[in-house]
């Protein structure tokens, strides 16, 4: 019974120490699961780039704790702040952007505060390209004389737009013109005028014979009258 006895309490004191051991190793395992879910300065990036025509400073979080952290953008050149602003981060990653006027090869010194976790730099320091965003549009060329447009003795002035409509164009099928007649009469020249003064008419002539007539018949009453005369004399 005693050896029974003793063999019981030294199991059960191994058991004791196993179960000590356990618990120890599980503590450790969550304690090192705890820091490594805990925010740390790793889990923050930042870039300096251009959107569009103007330069940003990004600070991207993918802490999957979702820790709020305060990131402080420093211009490192004098250490002056340049914008502050509160990230909670995700396993996908949040990003924050700090719209800076920033000069080519500028550096920037961002800080991190998280709660109890993270109270330092991201490093390394960030530094603007080499190139600004905006380039300035640069001016083109003025052509020398000798290029330039022809001068005003040579330059021939641009014809004016003429005003009046075209002249419609004979048809094609336009019907000669009448051959005259060779046969036919020519009138003389100077009809239209005899004709208004009377010159080319017969009236003259018709007169003349008229005259000519009452003459005759005048004498012949004249002769006729005599000899009746001398027939009632005898």
């Amino acid at each position: 019974m005693a050896v029974l006895s003793i063999i019981s309490r030294t199991a059960s004191r191994r058991s004791v120490r196993a179960l000590g051991v356990v618990a120890a190793s599980a503590a450790l395992a969550l304690s090192a699961s705890g820091n490594a879910l805990a925010c740390n300065i790793s889990e923050f990036s930042a870039e300096a780039k251009c959107d569009g025509d103007n330069g940003v400073i990004t600070v991207t979080d993918v802490d999957p704790a979702g820790i709020p952290a305060t990131v402080t953008v420093y211009l490192k050149d004098g250490d002056k702040q340049v914008g502050q602003q509160t990230v909670k981060g995700s396993k996908d990653g949040t990003t924050v952007s700090f719209p800076v006027d920033w000069q080519p090869n500028t550096t920037y010194r961002i800080h991190v505060k998280a709660d109890r976790y993270v109270d330092e730099n991201i490093k390394p320091d960030v530094t603007t390209p080499s190139t600004p965003c905006k380039t300035e549009d640069t001016p083109s060329p003025t052509p020398s004389e000798s290029s330039s447009t022809p001068s005003d003795e040579t330059e021939s002035p641009a014809p004016e737009p003429s005003t009046s409509a075209p002249a419609p164009s004979q048809p094609e099928s336009t019907a000669p013109a009448a051959v005259p007649n060779d046969n036919a009469p020519s009138p003389a020249a100077g009809d239209s005028n005899l004709a208004e003064t009377g010159a080319n008419s017969n009236t003259g002539m018709i007169a003349g014979i008229a005259a000519a007539l009452v003459v005759v018949g005048g004498g012949a009453v004249f002769f006729g009258m005599r000899r009746r005369g001398a027939k009632s004399g005898s």
